[in-house]
């Protein structure tokens, strides 16, 4: 998507303390924070963005009877800021497959793992478990199966001997705040490419065309 001169418009779902939000809203990038929600009434990341003078919304789920429900009025609150991209910045649910189709190819998450690897939960833990030396995270469009949408950029880090879950996820962390507002610079700038769910810059694309007929 070129957004040309205008921000883009984003909308921030988060469940906690907002870590990666706070990166992304410190990154001077070329997009505007038009809503906070959180599902979590008191979640930091609220408070964080109130603090930065942003319209910051409370959608408890505990307060609809089901998931389909509770996605619908989320996606409903979302319309209502007409976002050009919405972030997942550590938003703690399962996204209902109607929920997903509704903003698919503007719905961005960041997972804590080298994608296609350690889907789901606990991949720190994992990651130890299985002994891989090489491990990180990974910014991804998102898709209705879970963790393993279209890859846009991955940062790695080195298993350390004598790591724990908490160094490492410490480390990998310091990544994620790298690599998510990169992402949505991207994204604001018009630069990715979704072909057949392999993610590209416009730029590299470009290049290859150059290679590509020699000259």
């Amino acid at each position: 998507m070129n957004q040309g001169a205008r921000p883009a418009r984003v909308v921030v779902l988060l469940s906690g303390r907002g870590s990666n939000f706070r990166a992304i809203a410190e990154a001077n990038l070329p997009i505007e924070v038009v809503a906070v929600i959180s599902n979590r009434p008191q979640a930091a990341g609220l408070t964080y963005a109130r603090e930065r003078g942003l319209t910051a919304i409370a959608l408890d789920h505990t307060a609809q009877p089901d998931r389909e429900i509770f996605d619908a009025q989320l996606a409903d609150e979302i319309d209502r800021h007409q976002p050009d991209l919405v972030v997942l910045a550590g938003y703690m649910r399962i996204l209902s497959p109607a929920f997903i189709a509704r903003f698919e190819g503007r719905l961005l998450n960041i997972h804590p793992s080298l994608l296609p690897a350690f889907p789901g939960l606990k991949t720190h833990e994992r990651a130890l478990a299985e002994g891989v030396k090489i491990h990180g995270c990974t910014v991804h469009f998102v898709t209705a199966q879970l963790d393993h949408g279209p890859i846009v950029i991955q940062a790695a880090v080195p298993v350390r001997a004598d790591d724990t879950a908490d160094s490492l996820a410490a480390r990998v962390l310091a990544q994620e705040h790298r690599i998510y507002p990169q992402a949505v610079r991207w994204f604001a700038e018009g630069r990715l490419v979704n072909n057949h769910g392999c993610v590209n810059l416009k730029d590299d694309l470009a290049s290859q065309s150059v290679l590509s007929t020699g000259a």
